[in-house]
C-alpha cells in the first residue's frame, strides 16, 4: 500500500491559499475585513501553480524516465510579493548520461515557460493601461525582453505618465518568467547548472564562479537582490555532482535544446525585476 504524501499536499494547500491571498490582495480586496473576498484571488494563484506545477511535474516525469529516483514536488508558501518561494523536487539517486541531465534539467524550465506565455498573452488582453503618480513606496515591476514584446504587440506603445496595471494572470505569467530566468541561470545545481554541466562538463564550475562574480555586480549597481541570491548560491555550492557515463556524449537534438535554453534565459532575464521609489 502506497503512503499518502501528506507533507507535499499541506504545503501545496498552504501555498495555495498563501498566493489566494496575494491575488486577492492585487484585486484590491482587504482579506481581514473580508475574507469571503478571498475568491478574488484564484485567478493569479490558479494560473501560478499550474506554470509552478507544470515546471516540477516535468522534472519529475523526466527523472522516472531516466530511472532516477526523486521525490514528488515540494511548494513553498511564504508571505512575500508573490505568495510564494517557488517549488522544487528532490532527486535521491545520480543521473547516468549527460543527454539525460539535459532532459531532467530543461524539462521543467521549458514546460514552465510555455505556460507562464500563454498566459502572459491572455492575462495582458485584460490588462489596462492607467495614469500613474509615482509615490514613495510605489512597487514597480521590470520588464524582460520577452514581456515587454508581447506587451508591445497586446498593447502597443505605452504614453507617457501611464503604466499597466496587470491583469492577475499577466501578472502570473511575468512571475512564471522571472521563475523561469532564476532557474536557467548556469550555476551550481540550479536547472541552468544542470544544462550548462550537460553542455560543458567540469568546464561547467568556472562558468558558475563567473556568473556569480557578475551577480554581485549586478547586485551593488543594479539590484539588491542579486547579491542575496549569488551568497545563496555560494551557500548552496557552485560545482556540479558528477554524473555516472561522462564519457557517453550529448547528442544533437540535447544540444540543441540547451542552446534553446539560453535563448529562453535571454528572454526573460529582467536585470531589476523589483523597484521600490
Amino acid at each position: 500500500m502506497r503512503r499518502i504524501p501528506w507533507l507535499h499536499a499541506v504545503l501545496f494547500i498552504l501555498t495555495f491559499f498563501s498566493t489566494l491571498a496575494v491575488g486577492a490582495l492585487h484585486e484590491g480586496v482587504n482579506i481581514f475585513n473580508d475574507p469571503f473576498g478571498l475568491y478574488r484571488g484564484l485567478p493569479f494563484s490558479v494560473t501560478l501553480l499550474c506554470i509552478l506545477m507544470a515546471h516540477e511535474l516535468s522534472h519529475y516525469l523526466l527523472s522516472r524516465r531516466h530511472r532516477v529516483e526523486a521525490t514528488l514536488p515540494y511548494f513553498i508558501p511564504a508571505p512575500t510579493l508573490f505568495g510564494t518561494l517557488g517549488a522544487f523536487i528532490k532527486m535521491k539517486s545520480p543521473i547516468e548520461t549527460r543527454n539525460a541531465l539535459m532532459d531532467i534539467g530543461a524539462s521543467g524550465p521549458i514546460a514552465g515557460f510555455v505556460i507562464s506565455v500563454a498566459a502572459t498573452a491572455v492575462g495582458l488582453f485584460f490588462s489596462k493601461v492607467v495614469p500613474v503618480q509615482a509615490a514613495e513606496g510605489m512597487i514597480t515591476l521590470g520588464d524582460s525582453l520577452l514581456f515587454k514584446g508581447l506587451l508591445w504587440m497586446i498593447l502597443g506603445s505605452i504614453p507617457q505618465n501611464h503604466d499597466v496595471f496587470l491583469h492577475p494572470v499577466a501578472l502570473a505569467g511575468w512571475i512564471g518568467f522571472f521563475v523561469t530566468s532564476i532557474n536557467l541561470l548556469p550555476i551550481g545545481q540550479l536547472d541552468g547548472g544542470h544544462i550548462a554541466y550537460a553542455l560543458l562538463g567540469e568546464r561547467h564550475a568556472l562558468v558558475s564562479k563567473m556568473l556569480v562574480g557578475l551577480m554581485i555586480i549586478f547586485g551593488i549597481f543594479m539590484w539588491e537582490g542579486w547579491m542575496v541570491w549569488a551568497v545563496l548560491l555560494i551557500i548552496l555550492g557552485l560545482r556540479h555532482p558528477p554524473i555516472i557515463y561522462p564519457y557517453v556524449p550529448l547528442d544533437p537534438l540535447r544540444r540543441k535544446i540547451g542552446w534553446a535554453s539560453l535563448i529562453i534565459f535571454i528572454l526573460t532575464f529582467t536585470p531589476v525585476p523589483i523597484t521600490v521609489l
